[in-house]
């Protein structure tokens, strides 16, 4: 993914954990998908049309396009108050993918740093599914990934990518931003885990 698109997938993200946290109406935030989603889906296709039949070009613009067709679906999803199952769905098989698209970077590409990038969208997507489609309790866990997420796996690489010093990020700063980030996501969940669990007894009860 190129470097300005890779710094509005974490605009995007940020703005959608701020509507998962409450803090955005679903709507004003549904705007902001359109447009970013737009791009993600125009950009790729120039790569294609661009690519001269080269097919790493051509496997990496297809990865644009997860993105672009998750934000087109979560606007127009929130704009018009449909059910939210079908991005629960369509998540799940993104999730699928983006771990084929983790193992493309570590052992086709020996990149780690976009390898664990991608693991960790695959776990985001999967959050995804778990709230919109399978409607589990989580929106709130989901909202601080996706917050995490917007900076640690978008925002954050794609400045550096931008002022030329992603590649001065070595194995060490890698892997200690990788448990950083997971620690991260084990404090939000277990921030968040009492009211999870109240919810569920809620619902068992039939109250």
């Amino acid at each position: 993914m190129n470097s300005v698109g890779l710094l509005y997938v974490g605009a995007v993200l940020f703005v959608n954990s701020l509507m998962l946290l409450g803090k955005i109406d679903g709507k004003s935030a549904g705007v902001f998908n359109l447009f970013v989603g737009s791009i993600q889906v125009i950009s790729p296709f120039y790569l294609i049309f661009t690519a001269n039949g080269d097919s790493w070009t051509i496997f990496n613009a297809s990865g644009i396009f997860l993105f672009g067709l998750t934000y087109l679906y979560v606007g127009i999803t929130n704009l018009k108050n449909l059910d939210t199952s079908g991005v629960g769905w369509y998540s799940l098989w993104v999730a699928i993918l983006a771990v084929g698209y983790a193992c493309v970077s570590f052992f086709q590409f020996h990149d780690v740093k976009f390898g664990i990038i991608w693991s960790m969208w695959a776990f985001l997507w999967t959050m995804f599914y778990l709230l919109l489609a399978s409607k589990k309790n989580v929106a709130i866990f989901t909202g601080w990934v996706t917050f995490i997420q917007s900076w640690m796996t978008a925002t954050i690489p794609a400045f550096l990518i931008l002022i030329g010093q992603w590649d001065e990020v070595g194995p060490k700063t890698t892997w200690a931003v990788t448990i950083i980030a997971i620690l991260l996501f084990v404090v939000a969940y277990l921030s968040v885990k009492p009211s999870i669990s109240s919810k569920a007894s809620e619902m068992k009860s039939g109250a």
